[in-house]
């Protein structure tokens, strides 16, 4: 199993997560963070650290936002790694509880 991170991430891409990581599985696009699953132990870590909800263990991850799995999988091959938490974006809480924000995920 993998943790999962979820719509809620995109365009607000806290790195808290990044920090507590002991296998360094996240990746980082131009506003929001990918994990991935090949890589993740299922240590749990980093679920609680994320200010904004948006890591889901894998068997937990909303039927709506299933698609999420792939879309971690598929950007975690072609992303570079993060290994240090880093600033949030300028306006990350103006982003942090709007929903269905998959159209403005930057590729």
């Amino acid at each position: 199993m993998t943790f999962v991170v979820g719509d809620n991430c995109i365009k607000c891409k806290l790195t808290d997560c990044v920090e507590v990581c002991p296998v360094d599985c996240f990746y980082e696009g131009p506003n929001f963070l990918v994990i991935h699953p090949d890589e993740c132990i299922d240590c749990a870590l980093c679920e609680p650290e994320c200010p904004i909800d948006a890591i889901y263990a894998e068997d937990e991850l909303p039927e709506a936002q299933k698609h999420f799995l792939a879309l971690n999988t598929e950007l975690a091959e072609v992303w570079p790694n993060i290994t240090e938490q880093k600033d949030p974006l300028p306006d990350s809480d103006d982003w942090k509880d709007k929903p269905d924000k998959l159209q403005y995920l930057e590729r």
